[in-house]
């Protein structure tokens, strides 16, 4: 079935309209894991979202596609506990493994990754990320958070795990070991909510807050991994970038600021030890992994693996350890 066809089944099947009400259907591009498009029926503009089972990138990555009801979970629950920092929702298929939500437009909408590649003024990004992040983790790392939509750590291994940490050990056998090391802890945590894909990509900045999408990965997990997942866009774009540099390290201080203030389910140095640990690892893969970022060069990748190597080698105890080799670089 092509795309247009699934949104307009999706469409009939969730009650928001007749075939004959939709008057638009627009892929939209960017996502390789999903199809994604713009719809318009009758009044309504939404998004629809189905997931993939073969992702698009040049390596082989096979995902179950039921991955689809965790990220609706996902969002599902960001919007009971951050309205403003939430899409509406408009149902999901299981049988089509897609969901419908609001389409995020308007002059005061942006995405957080164009802010950054095009060099626009910091405008308070990585503190709202950060504290709608915190908020989140916080919330479901409490007794009485139910869980039960979230035990999803083998799609967690098949989307985050095996493509980014151990795919990128088999191209550095000398750091394998490390790298099955972090991923049998990702693997086996169970403290809170992870979103596991908080790039700047799959954040829009609406009315000045952050709205966070494309949860596929969500699982109870390490919240450490949300973290160093994000930051670590923010040091490929500091090598990236070289004139933009300090700003891009300053939001990488103020992510770290705003979010350690919200760590209340463990001692926070124990938190930081494990993201300083993770990074350099996730800085590897986004050069070496199945899913490399495709803004750098390969003098920018050369740049990652002089800095990440030694780091994954003998990991800081701090996040400062990470921001010094970049800086000396």
């Amino acid at each position: 079935m092509q795309l247009e066809e699934r949104c307009i089944a999706l469409v009939e099947a969730l009650n928001l309209g007749c075939a004959d009400q939709v008057t638009l259907v627009r892929p939209l591009t960017g996502g390789v894991a999903s199809d994604i498009a713009e719809v318009r029926v009758a009044d309504l503009r939404i998004c629809a979202k189905f997931a993939l089972g073969k992702l698009r990138v040049q390596e082989e990555w096979l995902a179950p596609a039921h991955r689809n009801r965790a990220e609706y979970e996902w969002l599902s629950y960001a919007r009971r506990i951050a309205p403003r920092n939430a899409p509406r929702l408009y149902g999901r298929s299981e049988e089509m493994n897609g969901f419908a939500m609001e389409y995020l437009a308007g002059d005061q909408t942006y995405l957080w990754k164009d802010a950054l590649l095009t060099g626009q003024p910091d405008r308070g990004e990585a503190a709202a990320v950060a504290r709608l992040l915190g908020t989140i983790h916080s919330a479901s790392a409490r007794p009485d958070f139910d869980a039960t939509s979230f035990a999803n750590r083998d799609d967690f291994r098949a989307l985050r795990i095996e493509p980014y940490l151990l795919f990128t050990a088999t191209k550095y056998p000398e750091l394998a070991a490390r790298f099955r090391q972090l991923a049998d802890a990702l693997y086996a945590a169970n403290g809170a909510l992870v979103h596991g894909d908080v790039s700047p990509k799959n954040i829009m900045l609406r009315d000045g807050q952050p709205v966070i999408l494309d949860a596929e990965c969500a699982t109870m997990g390490d919240p450490c991994f949300d973290v160093a997942f994000c930051l670590n866009h923010l040091l490929l774009k500091a090598v990236h970038l070289p004139d933009r540099r300090d700003a891009l390290l300053a939001q990488f201080e103020e992510f770290q600021n705003s979010y350690l203030q919200l760590v209340d389910w463990e001692d926070p140095a124990a938190f930081v030890t494990r993201v300083a640990a993770l990074l350099p690892a996730l800085l590897l893969a986004r050069v070496d992994g199945k899913s490399p970022v495709e803004y750098l060069d390969d003098a920018g990748r050369q740049t990652v693996r002089r800095i990440a190597i030694p780091l994954v080698r003998n990991p800081p105890s701090r996040l400062a350890g990470v921001v010094a080799a970049i800086k000396s670089d």
